[in-house]
């Protein structure tokens, strides 16, 4: 029998706001330990330079990570122009410079070519697995990595400021599994001048903004007392872009032992994933078929 695992069953969402020089596993383990919570983790990884917002799910709500991760996110970014890295950031080595600039003009005629559907290469320091090696690690120890490209959505890509020849500061909205750091490389290679991104900032994930995120320093005023709760944001935000569908308690009960359950639908159509709700608070996550949701998640009570 496994060791039981120690903490609070405390279900729901907190956003960070992530400050600079800490990975998202490490920010993570600082929730957890603040909230002595039994269960957390993240939905979307930021490099451990890059700031903003980083959702972080606990107890039940971590059954609504995907749709988090999945979600459109937002980024504002600094692009340095005249230099490539190793790394894609100010972290690496400089392998490559160029002494031209390009304008204002070029630039936005640029980004137009990365907006929309688009192939990506992940950079080569990436947690990307390679026959299930993280691909920094492999970089790390000197080996030469191929990536293959992935494809991204790119809702929109557009300059904020240029505030001096060398630096372009950028906005980008995109989905799942975009690297602000590629888009930075390819740009470069597009404008003929090389480049990689300083300044990193998620300003907002799903349904989750940055001036909602709280800081370590204040999690760490309120570690481990009952007045941290007030963070916590409930866990059917994490369910924002799926339709809410009502149960009744006897649909509730047949759904939380994992069979059909019948809901009270709307404008959902048969086959789409939705969440049925019992007095607001979510029973579980399923497809919608003839009047009854059948499940593939459920949350159990209570929820925080």
């Amino acid at each position: 029998m496994g060791r039981k695992r120690k903490g609070r069953d405390i279900s729901g969402w907190l956003i960070v706001d992530k400050p600079a020089g800490l990975s998202s596993t490490a920010v993570v383990n600082k929730v957890r330990w603040a909230f002595d919570a039994k269960k957390a983790g993240h939905a979307g990884t930021l490099d451990p330079e890059a700031t903003g917002v980083l959702a972080i799910a606990l107890g039940e709500a971590t059954k609504t990570v995907p749709y988090i991760t999945d979600a459109m996110k937002a980024y504002v970014f600094t692009v340095t122009l005249g230099a490539a890295t190793n790394t894609d950031d100010t972290e690496g080595e400089v392998i490559k410079t160029s002494e031209s600039r390009p304008s204002d003009a070029e630039i936005k005629e640029a980004l137009l070519g990365f907006i929309g559907d688009i192939k990506q290469v992940p950079p080569k320091f990436s947690a990307v697995k390679i026959d299930g090696e993280r691909a920094y690690k492999l970089a790390r120890d000197g080996e030469d990595i191929e990536l293959a490209a992935r494809p991204l959505w790119v809702e929109e890509l557009v300059m904020l400021d240029r505030p001096d020849a060398d630096h372009v500061v950028l906005e980008m909205t995109c989905g799942k599994g975009g690297y602000v750091r590629s888009i930075a490389r390819d740009l470069g290679e597009k404008l003929g001048c090389f480049g990689h991104v300083d300044h990193l900032r998620r300003i907002w994930s799903g349904p989750f903004d940055v001036e909602d995120g709280v800081t370590l320093e204040q999690l760490d005023a309120l570690a481990k007392s009952p007045e941290i709760d007030q963070y916590l944001r409930p866990l059917e935000e994490g369910l924002a872009d799926l339709p809410k569908l009502n149960c009744t308690p006897e649909g509730a009960t047949r759904m939380r032992n994992g069979n059909p359950g019948m809901v009270i639908a709307t404008d959902v159509e048969y086959g789409d994933e939705a969440w049925a709700a019992l007095e607001g608070k979510a029973v579980a996550v399923g497809v919608y078929k003839s009047g009854e949701l059948h499940p593939s998640r459920v949350f159990v009570e209570p929820q925080g």
